[in-house]
């Protein structure tokens, strides 16, 4: 697991004791564009999935991971999503919860370490990210790291009342 330890965070698997902040992240209305989410989890489902997180990627085709700072405190959550081992490929997804936890090299820190942990541990050929358009943060992250722009999915995303573009970008392990 030192693999996934940088020079600020760590990623680590999901523990039993993360069910609050899990719940407190899946029931936030503000990231629910970017998850997909429509409605609230109880904490007896996310108690059930925390009890299945254990399970291999090549079985469940994901990898959900923790973002810890060093004070040991989770604040954010990284995933390997749509793991397809015949054409060595899988989404990635990130959220930082707190505002105050964002823009401070964590995100870029854990995508980093992810990204490296698949390319060297899975064997991955690319890994690929759906990032808003009008996220230009998150963009600028990926594009540091050696993602680019592949194309745009129009009227993705309805959220509030509009429909919105999602860019899809995507790293080749060269």
């Amino acid at each position: 697991m030192l693999r996934l330890k940088g020079e600020h965070i760590y990623l680590r698997a999901l523990e039993p004791e993360d069910l609050e902040f899990l719940y407190e992240l899946e029931n936030n209305p503000a990231i629910w564009e970017i998850s997909g989410t429509t409605t609230p989890y109880s904490k007896h489902v996310l108690k059930l999935y925390l009890e299945n997180a254990h399970r291999d990627i090549y079985e469940v085709k994901q990898l959900r991971l923790c973002i810890c700072n060093k004070a040991q405190k989770v604040i954010g959550l990284i995933d390997l999503f749509d793991f397809d081992p015949k054409n060595l490929r899988a989404g990635l997804g990130i959220v930082i919860l707190e505002e105050g936890d964002r823009n401070q090299g964590s995100g870029t820190e854990a995508i980093n370490l992810l990204c490296n942990y698949a390319f060297v541990q899975l064997n991955l050929r690319q890994i690929y990210a759906n990032v808003m358009e009008d996220n230009t943060t998150s963009i600028r992250v990926f594009q540091k790291l050696g993602f680019a722009p592949v194309g745009t999915k129009k009227d993705w995303i309805y959220s509030d009342s509009t429909f919105k573009n999602e860019i899809l970008m995507q790293k080749i392990n060269t």
